[in-house]
């Protein structure tokens, strides 16, 4: 059965940086001291189960009044390809929602910007490095009504 938890105690913390060490720092190479970084002190963390097992994960951090950045989205190999990635993201912008942030921000990797346009974000930026990976900015505003 999947589930998806958002929270800020420890065992959703660890549940998503085991994940994102397997996604980011194995299979993408990113170091370790940046993808584990300061931020995840503040950050909430969501994590997609399969029965009792962590599949995926992302965090999103408030930014200034009303903004917010969804960061770490990520799902594990074996599991791509089922709409996880869009089940996490639901909640997440539903948090977002409940939270009253109407601008959600995030740096997508290039490869993943038409996974973000369906759901309504917009490119905000020309192509950067982060992690030697390149990546684009990308907006999403709610209407307030």
């Amino acid at each position: 059965m999947i589930t998806i938890i958002a929270g800020t105690d420890t065992k959703t913390k660890e549940d998503a940086f085991l994940i994102r060490k397997k996604v980011f720092v194995e299979e993408q190479k990113v170091p370790l001291h940046l993808e584990i970084d300061e931020l995840d002190h503040e950050a909430t963390h969501f994590v997609i189960y399969d029965d009792d097992s962590p599949i995926g994960a992302a965090r999103m951090r408030p930014l200034a009044e009303g903004s917010c950045k969804i960061e770490r989205l990520c799902v594990l190999p074996e599991h791509r390809g089922k709409h996880l990635g869009s089940q996490i993201m639901d909640k997440v912008e539903s948090f977002a929602r409940e939270n009253g942030w109407t601008t959600l921000t995030l740096h997508a990797q290039t490869q993943a910007i038409p996974f973000y346009e369906k759901r309504g974000y917009v490119v905000d930026s020309p192509e950067f490095l982060d992690a030697h990976i390149p990546h684009r900015a990308m907006v999403k505003k709610f209407d307030t009504k």
